[in-house]
């Protein structure tokens, strides 16, 4: 294993981790000081998440972000700005960020769709209100008035359509002058989708806070070594951490002890890029 050390107990019951897990070559040893909190910096005001795409890991880093940031004695809250395929009844992907970074954070859902599409399209077929960027961006606002940290998570990727008049994330983003976190994959096809991402922001006048691979596999393959090697010159992206695959599974109290170990010290943690892709 090059370049790592210690997974501090990862691999063990929890199923999160191995070789290349939490702290592995791809991490760090550190869990901050003595407490294990982590670094002393980290995100304040509204902070956008949003991705390269689906199913890619956004609402486990939006909790990992909240745990961070709860763990730093700071006032946080989760802004779904529309949760799409999940029942009336169902918790929503803001319920889950806040079920694994603890009940001190404050969720929010502005609107409810039952189809799994993009939220322009799935309120359309529902007859449902649109929510548009600036509703996203009120609302965010107005947390943000209570709130030390307000994490807004999007829907797929920057660009998806949120209303009939194709508003985004990205432009909830720049009305809030807030920047964006951009999680991300591991495997081989990442590097041109961050790249593209990278290239929506910079032509928006938008600020990216960090890449994050959302989903970081155990035994990661070459594509993933050197797709983490070659991140920030490939992408032009700063890779600010990288949540071990299977961490949403961890019982929220060893989510919440380990989230700083997966997030750098700009995003609240002390996660270090230490590996190459030997």
């Amino acid at each position: 294993m090059s370049g790592g050390g210690s997974v501090n107990g990862m691999n063990g019951a929890d199923g999160v981790g191995g070789a290349y897990g939490a702290y592995g070559a791809y991490g760090t040893d550190r869990v901050g000081g003595a407490d294990g909190v982590g670094g002393p910096q980290g995100p304040k005001g509204v902070l956008v998440v949003s991705g390269t795409g689906t199913e890619i890991g956004k609402t486990v880093t939006t909790a990992a972000l909240a745990a961070c940031a709860v763990r730093a004695g700071r006032s946080v809250a989760v802004l779904k700005a529309a949760q799409t395929g999940v029942g009336a009844d169902e918790p929503g992907d803001a319920e889950e960020a806040a079920r694994l970074a603890g009940p001190r954070v404050t969720v929010a859902e502005l609107a409810r769709y039952p189809e799994p599409l993009a939220p322009a399209t799935a309120a359309r077929r529902a007859r449902l209100p649109y929510v548009g960027p600036a509703d996203i961006a009120e609302a965010a606002a107005k947390l943000a008035a209570a709130h030390d940290l307000v994490l807004v998570e999007g829907a797929g990727g920057l660009l998806v359509r949120f209303d009939a008049a194709g508003g985004t994330v990205a432009d909830a983003a720049r009305a809030l002058a807030a920047p964006v976190v951009v999680v991300a994959a591991a495997g081989l096809g990442t590097l041109n989708a961050t790249a593209l991402t990278a290239e929506a922001l910079r032509a928006r006048g938008l600020t990216c806070a960090g890449a994050v691979v959302g989903s970081l596999p155990a035994a990661p393959d070459l594509a993933t070594r050197c797709n983490l090697a070659e991140w920030p010159e490939a992408t032009g992206l700063p890779l600010s951490g990288a949540v071990p695959e299977g961490a949403g599974a961890l019982p929220p109290a060893r989510f919440q002890a380990a989230a700083a170990g997966w997030l750098a010290p700009e995003l609240g943690g002390v996660w270090q890029l230490a590996g190459t892709d030997g």
